[in-house]
């Protein structure tokens, strides 16, 4: 693996966090603490005895805004040029305030312009407060933001409890408003968007950890089966190296039956009259009923290791194993130094004494590529697990991005707001 593949993983959690800060920070505000308002109306409709009053208990006081009591009548924009402002954010907004009110409370819409333009412009007339109503009926009131804005009172109510006050306005029916403070409600620790992050984060990586899975088994089976593949091949090649050995009867006045030759190595015996014995191309001799089960599984001298296979000829670049076991990637890493060291091993053991043999009649096996590793099965098994790392890195930097807004947002709760 290059070393620019390594830096994969690295160039992602980068990408991840580079696209992060250019993300929008804003506030969030069902993690912040706030105060509730309520918020007392008295309409005084002509011709009605008594005043209608009702409460509003859904109120909110702005994160500026001071956390005081104020009554007032409640006033909304003059209409500009023949059109009803309710928004306040024109230059040109004007507020009728009568000669004989002293405290008045603006009445005007969210959205448009920011939380401060509407209450600075409505603290330049010298309102005592100012109520914004929302611009959508299924919200509920936010937090608003509006640094700098003085002594002036801010409270959001609902849009339905905000329309219901501008009609009897838009009647020149009075209106009277008594703002207390309420309850002060605490930061919330979990947000619905930090659920929502953390549960497309769980998804995802559920996803991956399950293709990899996929993956994994895929290959282990592949592997499986081209081991199996190889090692049925190397018993036949075994069983064909066997058959080409010589075998001898041990006859009375050999030397196999002097009491000083060795023993056989297998089962630890001397050889006997008429026993039946392997002749090795290392020289060595073991009975045949004992060597001829270890040739099978090992295909390697029990004395000095020799690989029989290369020694007739048979699969000479493949290397023996204890189990005959075909493992691709160690033949992978060490089959150009096993065709550098063959020779001078053999040659510089000074107990080995090799013949030149005839391979005439005998066939190698063929040499497909169940024998020899794919560069493209040895790629993927090097890859997948920077692929993995990989994907790990990006959730990271994903979650750490997250972490990131999520505290700059808490630093900078005075970030102005726009709907």
């Amino acid at each position: 693996m290059s070393c620019a593949g390594r830096a994969g993983p690295a160039r992602l959690a980068a990408l991840a966090l580079l696209t992060c800060s250019l993300w929008p920070v804003r506030a969030d505000n069902a993690s912040q603490e706030y105060y509730t308002a309520l918020i007392n109306v008295t309409v005084q409709e002509p011709g009605r005895g008594t005043p209608l009053t009702f409460r509003i208990d859904r109120g909110r006081y702005g994160l500026d805004s001071p956390k005081a009591e104020v009554r007032g009548q409640v006033l909304a924009p003059l209409p500009l040029h023949g059109v009803a402002d309710h928004l306040g954010c024109d230059p040109q907004t004007r507020f009728f305030v009568p000669p004989n009110i002293k405290q008045w409370i603006a009445l005007l819409q969210r959205g448009n312009c920011t939380f401060k333009e509407k209450i600075s412009r409505a603290a330049f007339h010298n309102a005592v407060a100012v109520v914004i109503y929302n611009n959508k009926s299924k919200e509920e009131p936010v937090t608003m933001t509006h640094p700098g804005t003085g002594d002036i009172i801010a409270v959001m109510i609902t849009e339905l409890r905000g329309k219901d006050i501008l009609s009897y306005l838009e009647k020149n029916i009075s209106v009277q408003m008594t703002i207390a403070v309420g309850t002060r409600m605490p930061p919330k620790n979990f947000s619905r968007g930090s659920l929502v992050f953390v549960s497309i984060s769980f998804i995802v990586l559920m996803i991956i950890s399950s293709a990899w899975l996929i993956f994994y088994f895929i290959q282990k089976i592949r592997y499986t089966n081209a081991r199996d593949r190889n090692q049925r091949r190397l018993g036949d090649a075994a069983k064909k190296a066997i058959s080409k050995l010589t075998t001898r009867t041990v006859k009375k006045g050999d030397k196999e039956t002097d009491p000083d030759f060795d023993h056989c190595a297998v089962c630890i015996e001397s050889y006997k009259q008429n026993d039946v014995v392997r002749i090795l191309p290392c020289k060595h001799v073991f009975h045949k009923s004992c060597v001829d089960p270890w040739l099978s599984e090992h295909c390697t001298c029990p004395m000095c290791k020799l690989n029989i296979l290369k020694a007739l000829g048979i699969v000479p670049n493949l290397p023996c194993t204890d189990n005959v076991a075909f493992d691709m990637e160690r033949l992978t890493r060490t089959q150009a130094v096993n065709r550098r060291s063959a020779l001078g091993d053999l040659a510089g053991d000074n107990s080995l004494s090799l013949e030149p043999l005839r391979t005439s009649g005998i066939s190698p096996l063929p040499q497909d590529g169940e024998l020899t590793p794919r560069t493209g099965e040895i790629n993927i098994a090097v890859t997948k697990e920077w692929f993995i790392i990989a994907s790990f890195g990006l959730l990271s930097a994903l979650t750490l991005c997250y972490m990131i807004i999520r505290a700059t947002a808490s630093l900078n709760a005075n970030e102005v707001e726009w709907f």
